[in-house]
């Protein structure tokens, strides 16, 4: 329960953005899923007692102006904002306990919904148990469950990882595909290519609990070929964006394993020859115009009571 003083003052709850290390785009068609948060990336609510209801923008970072309607509904980010007010909210009415684990993704995701935004529940669950989490959208757990199995593994299991990303993005590709209403029109060439890409989560959550990172390093570069290149009839350059493209490229022109972090903007990459080879994909990325750094994975946000809360299936 909170303290007196933190509820009159006000509490603040942060949600941290998050990397899908394989699995991506599965969980929108019940596949499958392993993706972790990291701490140098995050959205931050502050919630205070007010007598009217007044959302009150960052004076720096959220804007009040937009130079057209396209960048007024492009909401980034938004899982996060909404999960780091969710938090707000459960700890300022002390209903933590009421709300159980497993569902808050889904209350995230209706609330992003209603704002027409197309999502499916991977990053709010990477964002509501924060570290590294494996999860099973499988239709048979969705249909009797209502949520996913989603299981917390140790950070300490992933490898160094790097992050790249486009400092100034000219072209971050198109929202829209037509995969998704293909998948419902039951087209056998998708269904095949998200059945792969959910087995590709299963065997790197056997990899990662063996330690293999050459396994690992592989099923990244057959994730990433599944969504844009042997399968790059499910999407298409128009809508995984060239710049996008190009990171991975970038990576791999120098033996890196990397994929998307999610639909794109972001690269994550592994560089299986350790050290030395990390040097020639800082120069390779600063040659491209690209900012490298490495990962530095936040920890499970949720607390002891909470994990021991969550549902064996």
């Amino acid at each position: 329960m909170l303290a007196a003083t933190e509820v009159e003052m006000g509490l603040e709850r942060r949600a941290y953005a998050r990397v899908g290390l394989l699995g991506n785009p599965s969980d929108v068609y019940n596949g499958k899923a392993l993706s972790f948060t990291i701490a140098d990336f995050s959205a931050t609510v502050r919630l205070r007692p007010s007598p009217e209801l007044l959302i009150q923008p960052h004076p720096h970072h959220d804007l009040i102006a937009f130079p057209s309607l396209t960048h007024l509904a492009g909401l980034s980010g938004s899982s996060a904002i909404v999960c780091a007010a969710l938090n707000c909210l459960l700890d300022f009415y002390d209903v933590r306990h009421l709300i159980k684990v497993e569902l808050r993704p889904n209350l995230i995701l209706d609330a992003e919904k209603e704002l027409g935004i197309v999502a499916g529940l991977q990053d709010r669950v990477a964002q509501v148990y924060g570290g590294l989490v494996y999860m099973d959208f499988s239709k048979e757990q969705m249909d009797k469950l209502g949520h996913g199995i989603y299981r917390p593994l140790d950070v300490n299991l992933l490898p160094p990882l790097y992050l790249i990303y486009a400092e100034n993005p000219s072209d971050s590709g198109k929202v829209h595909s037509t995969v998704r209403q293909r998948w419902l029109n039951g087209d056998e060439f998708i269904i095949s290519c998200m059945k792969e890409v959910a087995q590709l989560a299963l065997d790197g959550h056997r990899a990662l609990l063996q330690k293999d990172y050459t396994q690992l390093a592989r099923l990244m570069n057959r994730n990433f070929d599944l969504r844009s290149c042997d399968c790059r009839e499910m999407f298409g350059d128009d809508v995984l964006g060239s710049v996008n493209i190009k990171m991975v490229e970038v990576a791999r022109s120098v033996g890196v394993s990397s994929k998307f972090t999610g639909s794109g903007g972001a690269v994550v990459a592994l560089c299986p020859d350790g050290e030395a080879q990390a040097e020639l994909l800082h120069k390779a990325c600063q040659e491209a115009g690209f900012v490298v750094q490495q990962i530095k994975v936040a920890p499970s946000v949720l607390s002891d009571e909470e994990l021991t809360s969550l549902s064996i299936c």
